[in-house]
């Protein structure tokens, strides 16, 4: 099921949502703040949600496993997103192809061992066991051990999210 282009007409939309699109997301809702407009309430409560995972990790961190996330889920808008984000935090267009292949070589030891976690989360959560959490300790504390498997956990859920109405917010499409 092919969704069509966006033609909403965001000055048009409510009060309450236009002020977040304003507020919280500087004017430009990406395709997943648009689906959950459809009863503000969501929205809200996401966005409150969303701005607290993560934080415990560095920013390249963050991008880097959020980008990996959406790569393997072909979530077409992540991953425009998440790439400029990666790149402004410090990946470079060359890690970023190390990155759709699955290739970790070229990243740090901590790097490493977030991407590790992540794609063996996505991919196949139940065989991780407490060896795929020692992995990490030698770079994360505790609290963003918790950090970082909240953020997978995210990263899934925004670039696995289908539109059920099959409106005209932009689908994720197959790289």
């Amino acid at each position: 099921m092919m969704v069509r282009p966006a033609e909403i007409d965001w000055k048009e939309a409510p009060p309450e949502v236009r002020e977040i699109y304003d507020r919280v997301l500087r004017g430009q809702p990406g395709c997943v703040p648009m689906l959950q407009s459809r009863p503000p309430e969501v929205m809200r409560s996401f966005l409150a949600f969303y701005g607290t995972v993560g934080r415990t990790l560095s920013r390249l961190v963050y991008e880097l496993v959020y980008l990996r996330i959406s790569m393997l889920n072909r979530c077409r808008p992540c991953v425009k997103v998440h790439s400029a984000a990666a790149q402004h935090a410090g990946v470079e267009p060359r890690q970023i192809v190390q990155l759709e292949r699955g290739d970790y070589a070229g990243f740090d030891g901590a790097e490493q061992a977030a991407l590790t976690f992540a794609d063996k989360s996505a991919r196949l959560p139940y065989n991780l066991g407490s060896s795929d959490v020692d992995d990490l300790t030698p770079y994360f504390s505790r609290e963003q051990i918790v950090d970082l498997d909240v953020l997978v956990g995210l990263a899934n859920l925004t670039s696995r999210l289908r539109d059920p109405q099959d409106s005209d917010v932009p689908s994720t499409e197959k790289l």
